[in-house]
């Protein structure tokens, strides 16, 4: 898996990168959790995220926000990290011009970013989001939500309150056409520790089901 380094808008981006299968294959970008908890693109979460869509024949790409690892710059509260996401997903593209289905997942703050910039960009088709922060974020932007995905929780996660998640989700399908998928893990806590294999597989079951296998 390719090392790539991406242009911020503070300094380089340090990314792992996957080519997809064919031409145009579909595009995935993945986002890590948050900085200040010790978060980056390495987490085991995001791993079996980037790994899914990989088998699935797209091409992805993780990276790590601004100060983490040997990306430039420092943490700023998510807002520098949103613009970090956007300089992600435009190399991404720019990789691939004649792609276009495109998808973007997140597990916890890069759920909640994963989230901002569904709004931001209207390319953006379909979303994996883990973990939601619902009791540390305001998710108040998403009304409606613009595209179809599926969130995934643990139930038991003493970080992220299940309850609030299922509530978040059933909230976000107000959309005409926009489908919300909820699936709750048993036995998962807020980093699926033994239950990676089952969010994996939840992944990959969701999203080939709403993208054609690329030839």
């Amino acid at each position: 898996m390719p090392e790539v380094i991406i242009n911020g808008p503070a300094g380089r981006l340090e990314g792992r990168y996957h080519a997809g299968v064919g031409s145009s294959p579909p595009l995935a970008l993945v986002l890590h959790p948050d900085p200040q908890g010790g978060g980056t693109m390495n987490n085991k979460v995001v791993y079996a995220l980037f790994h899914s869509f990989a088998h699935l024949g797209f091409s992805v790409l993780r990276f790590n926000f601004r100060g983490v690892g040997r990306s430039e710059g420092t943490y700023d509260n998510g807002e520098g990290e949103l613009v970090d996401s956007a300089a992600a997903l435009d190399w991404l593209q720019a990789a691939h011009e004649d792609s276009r289905i495109v998808w973007v997942s997140g597990f916890s703050f890069g759920a909640w970013l994963a989230f901002h910039l569904l709004m931001r960009r209207p390319e953006l088709g379909g979303f994996v989001s883990v973990a939601p922060p619902v009791d540390r974020y305001d998710f108040n932007f998403l009304a409606p939500c613009p595209s179809s995905g599926i969130v995934l929780q643990g139930d038991q996660d003493t970080i992220v309150q299940e309850a609030a998640v299922a509530k978040l989700a059933k909230e976000m399908e107000v959309q005409k056409d926009v489908s919300i998928t909820y699936q709750m893990i048993p036995g998962a806590d807020h980093f699926f520790e033994g239950r990676l294999d089952v969010l994996a597989q939840s992944v990959v079951r969701y999203v080939s089901g709403q993208v054609r296998p690329p030839n």
